[in-house]
C-alpha cells in the first residue's frame, strides 16, 4: 500500500473509533433504562462511585437493574437489605491490604477478626468475604505462602461451617499496591491448593493480572475452578472499560461464562466521566454478553 494511501485509510479508521466512542458515551448517558440479558450477575464496586451517598447509589443500581454491590461492611447492610441490594463481596475483617496473613506476627489479630465477621456474613445471608496477603516486606513468596496457610487453616473450619468463602484478591504490584505478595495467579492458585477447602477462593481482579501477567482469558479458561468472583477495570487508567483502553471485556465475559461461572462480575473501575452513573451503565452494557 502506498503511503499516501495508508495515511488515508488510517485517518478515516481514526475518525470511526472516535465517532464510535462518543456514540457510546451518548449512548450510555440516555436516561433509558437497560435490557439485561441476565447471563452475567452484575455488581459494582461503591468506592469507586464516591461521594455519591449509599443510599443513594443503592437506588441507582436498581434503577440500572444491578442486584449487588461490593464492598460494603456490616453497619452498611442493612441499607443494602432496604433496598434488596445483595453484598456480592462482604468487606469488614482483617487490618487492610498491606498487613495480611503472610505476617504470622498478625495472625492472632486476623483470626479475631475473621472469626467475629465470619458468621455476620452468613446471619445477613451473604456469602463471599474478601481478604489479603500482605506486602512482602522482604520476605520470600514461598516462605509468605506457607505463613499464609497456616494462618487461614485455623479459620477456614468457621468459614465452612457457616458456608462462607473467604476470598483473596489478586492485585498488581507494579502500578497501585507496590510489594503486594498476592500479584500473580499462579502465586493464588498454590495457595488455594495447598488449602484444598472450596471455601477459599481468589478474586481475580482482570485489571490488576492484566498489569502483571496478562493472558486474561487463557487464565481463566485454565484457572477457573479456583476463582470465586471478578472484578473489572479499563487498563491503563483504570477508567472505563470501553475503546479508550486495551482489553476488549465483551470476549473476557464470554469467557468467562464459558466456564461454568455462576457468581458475580463486579464494576471496579473508577469513572472519568462527570456522570458516574452513565459511565456506570456503559461499563454493564458492556459486559452484559
Amino acid at each position: 500500500m502506498k503511503r499516501r494511501t495508508f495515511i488515508g485509510t488510517s485517518a478515516a479508521a481514526s475518525v470511526g473509533v472516535l465517532a464510535a466512542q462518543t456514540g457510546n458515551a451518548m449512548a450510555s448517558k440516555e436516561n433509558k433504562p437497560l435490557e439485561l440479558k441476565n447471563n452475567i450477575n452484575h455488581s459494582a464496586c461503591f468506592w469507586c462511585y464516591n461521594p455519591i451517598p449509599l443510599d443513594e447509589f443503592l437506588g441507582n443500581l436498581k434503577d440500572l437493574g444491578v442486584t449487588a454491590i461490593d464492598l460494603v461492611g456490616p453497619e452498611d447492610w442493612p441499607l443494602l437489605k432496604k433496598h434488596g441490594v445483595h453484598a456480592a463481596m462482604c468487606w469488614g475483617a482483617g487490618l487492610g491490604i498491606e498487613k495480611g496473613w503472610n505476617d504470622p506476627k498478625l495472625h492472632t489479630e486476623l483470626i479475631e477478626s475473621f472469626t467475629d465477621v465470619i458468621p455476620k456474613v452468613a446471619e445477613a445471608g451473604f456469602t463471599n468475604l474478601i481478604t489479603f496477603s500482605g506486602n512482602r516486606n522482604g520476605m520470600d513468596d514461598k516462605v509468605g505462602l506457607q505463613n499464609c496457610v497456616d494462618g487461614l487453616e485455623q479459620i477456614l473450619p468457621l468459614a465452612e461451617k457457616y458456608g462462607v468463602v473467604i476470598q483473596m484478591e489478586l492485585l498488581n504490584s507494579k502500578v497501585n499496591h507496590k510489594d503486594y505478595m498476592c500479584d500473580h495467579s499462579l502465586w493464588g492458585v498454590e495457595l488455594c491448593k495447598q488449602l484444598g477447602s472450596e471455601n477459599f477462593k481468589l478474586l481475580y481482579d482482570i485489571y490488576h493480572m492484566q498489569i502483571m501477567e496478562g493472558d486474561v482469558i487463557r487464565t481463566i479458561q485454565d484457572y477457573h475452578p479456583y476463582f470465586g468472583h471478578y472484578h473489572t477495570g479499563g487498563n491503563p487508567g483504570r477508567h472505563e472499560i470501553d475503546e479508550t483502553q486495551e482489553l476488549f471485556y465483551p470476549a473476557i465475559m464470554k469467557a468467562i461464562l464459558a466456564t461454568g461461572y455462576e457468581g458475580h462480575v463486579a464494576q471496579e473501575f473508577v469513572p472519568s466521566w462527570d456522570d458516574k452513573i452513565a459511565a456506570l451503565k456503559q461499563g454493564v452494557a458492556i459486559c452484559d454478553v
